[in-house]
């Protein structure tokens, strides 16, 4: 029998935010939100829906418009029993709050020998392709990447901010969650009770033979449908969900590079410094001799992000961008 799926079978990726952390505050009242407008406003991007009427002032902090606030606090919490999830409303902004991320947080748990965790996480909503302008656009995972005792998740999919979400706030190292904006209204099936991603492991979203696709967030749709366009030219396309940065499976990416011995990595964030570059790095490194042809990167350019929507795709990656670089690979 056919599988038939109904509106009541799928939800949105913004739904599954507030579906991740209700059902991690249900289950642990240590568990506290804070950020801007996430109470009763339900946040501006209407991700804390439902949660200030189910849980209360006590635990659904409305704060100031500070990011240093909201994050020292957050990590206050963090050191004396809580598990705080903490909103920056738009990834940019962590720039605000960089000492907190950067220099007290992740290092905490090292400088205390272990006694002091700091079990937070921040989310974060992240990227471009909506016209949002430079300052609001940003792609910055690569900007935690390059911060050593941060775990970095960013999910693609409405099950996977469920699982994630989990994993993250029941770690006891700090996490940065980012949420894509461009991903908001999109929507699948929702996760099932109980549902936990564990952190570091990637995903194949589609086998393939021809050439492995590595993504994250809002390049994962954007790399299927690059992989449905080439399958009609009989290019085979695996495309892979990294999911997380850190940990990084870099035993799924080698894995699939051996099955393709072609890869192109799909990411959001400036090429310079962006975190495909890691991923390349470690494949040749490590797994050199599997490769066929040289390794392509598909990412954004380095300037600040248009504010015109044609512009702005001219800046970040795009089916077109993605399935040219195959071809490449494919005639190499």
């Amino acid at each position: 029998m056919a599988d038939v799926t109904t509106a009541q079978d799928v939800v949105t990726y913004r739904e599954s935010v507030a579906e991740g952390i209700a059902r991690e505050m249900r289950r642990d009242p240590s568990v506290v939100c804070l950020g801007e407008d996430i109470g009763a406003a339900g946040g501006v991007f209407k991700t804390t829906v439902g949660l200030f009427e189910e849980f209360g002032p006590e635990r659904v902090w409305d704060t100031p418009i500070s990011e240093q606030a909201i994050v020292g606090a957050a990590m206050g919490a963090a050191m004396t029993g809580m598990r705080p999830v903490a909103e920056i409303m738009f990834s940019d902004f962590l720039a605000c709050c960089w000492d907190y991320l950067a220099n007290e947080i992740p290092k905490v748990r090292y400088m205390t020998g272990g006694q002091v965790t700091v079990p937070l996480v921040i989310r974060t909503a992240n990227g471009g392709g909506l016209g949002f302008g430079a300052q609001h656009s940003q792609s910055v995972e690569n900007w935690a990447l390059t911060v050593p005792g941060l775990k970095i998740a960013a999910p693609s999919t409405p099950a996977d901010v469920v699982g994630l979400m989990a994993s993250a706030i029941r770690s006891d190292d700090p996490v940065v969650f980012f949420e894509h904006k461009g991903l908001f209204a999109s929507k699948g099936r929702p996760a099932p009770d109980g549902h936990v991603v564990p952190f570091g492991e990637a995903a194949v979203l589609r086998q393939g033979a021809d050439v492995t696709l590595v993504a994250l967030a809002s390049t994962v749709p954007l790399a299927l449908t690059a992989a449905d366009r080439l399958a009609a030219e009989g290019i085979e396309a695996e495309v892979l969900d990294l999911r997380c940065l850190i940990p990084l499976d870099v035993t799924a990416v080698l894995r699939s590079v051996e099955r393709t011995s072609r890869l192109v990595v799909v990411e959001e964030n400036p090429y310079q410094g962006g975190w495909g570059g890691t991923v390349v790095s470690v494949v040749a490194d490590e797994g050199f001799e599997l490769l066929d042809a040289p390794v392509k990167r598909v990412a954004g350019a380095n300037v600040p992000l248009p504010f015109a929507d044609a512009l702005e795709d001219q800046v970040i990656p795009t089916v077109d961008k993605v399935v040219d670089a195959v071809r490449s690979l494919a005639t190499y």
